[in-house]
């Protein structure tokens, strides 16, 4: 969303609790302040001069009861809207009717505190969104990606309407236009109508991916829940909650938006064909060097969806040129700075399975350019003194990404490399596979980037 508003032109302020982390990603015209909405302290200054606001807050991975912080913070901001002279807030909530979730229930009832207010607002209400960062979408994303057989529930026959999240970008953005008359409400969904278990079959056949699903009508929202904690993890403080909504249906049942709003909205093939090539593109763009090292990461590394992802930093005491420089030479004849011999028995095993192994070595032993290949990767992007990132063309049961970046530090004397690897699980196989070389990383890869300072330091004296 903020990057279409700064695409647009407008003025834009960005309230986050932790600003710090916010602040270098975002263009010089926008402002980011910090702020809390269940510290209603702190809102009123952040709203100050605020014409038009876009509520997007969710308390759902919550320790505390999710629906109470979310009461809370709506009515709070509400307040602070209103007395702050706020013209139009517009919000996004959940599509769904009669004995709803506690998820969907809450959503809505957000929506009712909002327009209460006494500030115009607009709320659209939507279904599942198809796109980086839903996590109904990642969900179920995960469970195709890891389960080559799934003993599916009755709720994978409840039908929804997906939409695209570039179509829910559009709608919030058309808003900012649209003078909303007191309170209203759109509901909002994709071009078509599906069960959970299509929408699963669709995303398996774009991803080339053979599943077999197997219905047991007894398995609840509850069990499949705790099945779920045990296949993904990642969601287990959601888990429950977001299972719980998916027995009701979420249709477009009125539909006054497409009057309104100019927006069309695509079909679920062409939003998954979307999502996929726009999460490749987000996990290539990302900055990870704006990411917080500060946390050690749980066994396996953090995720980013249903991505993979070992990340780690080192403060080096030269300038970022100079920090860059073995990066630069890295592969071929040089080598990867640390584990030569486990280097040169991966690479002796993927010319094994047929993959390219060691032999390609490197073109120029000093200069690269996109599209060279690096031994068994290929060089996707290339920022001398800056960023050099790698893509995996060895053999694995997934996708592979090892990215480089230096910046400077905090106080202008040296730099900060990063080092991050990437990667894109195939099925459960890929999973065993990350997980199995996982205690190889710390030796590997952390030898690797302490290698790498400390050759940037040799050079620098």
């Amino acid at each position: 969303m903020l990057r279409a508003l700064e695409a647009r032109g407008e003025r834009v302020r960005c309230v986050s609790r932790r600003p710090e982390y916010l602040r270098p990603s975002v263009l010089g015209t926008t402002e980011v302040v910090k702020g809390d909405v269940l510290q209603p302290e702190t809102i009123a200054p952040a709203l100050a001069g605020v014409d038009s606001v876009y509520y997007l807050v969710h308390s759902m991975s919550s320790s505390r009861p999710f629906d109470a912080d979310d009461r809370v913070a709506a009515q709070s901001f509400g307040e602070a809207a209103r007395l702050a002279g706020v013209r139009k807030v517009i919000y996004l909530g959940g599509l769904g009717k009669g004995d709803l979730s506690a998820h969907l229930a809450s959503r809505q009832e957000v929506g009712e505190i909002l327009r209460s207010s006494g500030v115009p607002t607009i709320e659209f209400r939507a279904s599942i969104v198809i796109g980086s960062g839903s996590a109904s979408f990642e969900m179920i994303r995960a469970l195709v990606e890891k389960l080559p057989v799934m003993v599916t529930p009755r709720w994978v026959r409840v039908r929804a309407q997906p939409i695209a999240i570039e179509d829910i970008l559009a709608y919030l953005l058309e808003a900012l236009d649209h003078e909303p008359d007191g309170g209203e409400v759109y509901e909002i969904g994709g071009a078509d109508r599906v069960t959970y278990l299509e929408l699963m079959h669709e995303y398996a056949s774009q991803r080339g991916l053979r599943r077999t699903m197997i219905p047991v009508p007894v398995l609840t929202p509850r069990l499949s829940s705790l099945w779920l904690w045990l296949v993904t993890p990642v969601y287990a403080g959601v888990g429950r909650k977001l299972v719980d909504s998916l027995r009701n249906e979420t249709v477009v049942e009125d539909p006054r938006a497409l009057e309104l709003f100019a927006v069309r909205p695509r079909g679920v093939h062409d939003a998954i064909a979307r999502a996929l090539v726009f999460e490749d593109r987000e996990i290539a763009e990302t900055r990870w060097s704006d990411e917080v090292f500060a946390e050690k990461p749980a066994y396996g590394g953090t995720r980013r969806g249903s991505r993979l992802v070992d990340s780690r930093s080192i403060v080096v005491p030269v300038p970022p040129a100079a920090a860059f420089a073995p990066i630069q030479v890295i592969g071929g004849k040089a080598g990867w700075y640390n584990g030569s011999l486990l280097w040169r028995l991966r690479g002796l095993a993927d010319v094994v399975v047929g993959g390219p192994g060691l032999r390609r070595g490197r073109r120029d032993p000093v200069g690269l350019k996109v599209g060279d290949a690096l031994d068994f990767w290929r060089v996707e992007a290339i920022e001398p003194g800056r960023l050099l990132r790698l893509g995996a063309e060895m053999k694995v049961p997934g996708r592979a990404w090892l990215q480089f970046e230096v910046s400077p530090d905090k106080d202008g004397s040296g730099s900060v490399v990063s080092q991050t690897a990437i990667f894109d699980p195939a099925g459960l196989f890929g999973l065993v596979y990350w997980y199995a070389l996982w205690p190889f990383h710390g030796y590997i890869f952390g030898g690797m980037l302490k290698n790498i300072a400390a050759a940037a330091v040799r050079a620098q004296s």
